[in-house]
């Protein structure tokens, strides 16, 4: 089992960076995914607020996989797991939030998986990498969509 765990620290409130999890259409504004390919997604709410059951269907590169949500508790904790996914076997993570001492939100987000033998050298160190630059990407829009203009 390989697992990878961040954490990051926004200004923005609990609210502001739940409102981008929830809501798949913004994902490729804040993170490091390409597109959310909507027609292989499954359930996603018209209106941005994703429901448990939805799978999210994200295309990074050549790659698509699927994240059906598993667990949704606002404003603190979206969990999912793997729909389709070629490379990875038993996938989950969970996103927590909670309010950060002195204002904003600490986001801590978590996962395990298993790989075959081929990638499993190479996935975690970049996984681990690529999530952190997933949690950064949220907490900077999350951050720039609280700043009046």
């Amino acid at each position: 089992m390989h697992t990878y765990d961040v954490t990051v620290t926004t200004s923005a409130p609990p609210e502001a960076v739940w409102k981008l999890l929830v809501d798949a259409a913004s994902w490729p504004r804040w993170s490091k995914v390409d597109s959310l390919d909507t027609a292989r997604s499954i359930g996603l709410d018209p209106g941005g607020d994703d429901e448990v059951g939805a799978v999210r269907a994200f295309r990074t590169g050549r790659t698509v996989t699927g994240e059906r949500l598993t667990e949704k508790v606002a404003p603190r904790l979206l969990a999912y797991e793997d729909a389709f996914n070629s490379s990875m076997r038993d996938y989950r993570a969970r996103i927590e939030l909670r309010p950060a001492t002195g204002g904003g939100t600490v986001v801590h987000w978590h996962g395990s998986y298993e790989m075959g033998r081929l990638m499993g050298w190479f996935m975690p160190r970049y996984l681990q990498k690529f999530m952190q630059g997933m949690a950064e990407g949220l907490a900077r829009h999350a951050e720039e969509l609280g700043t009046p203009q």
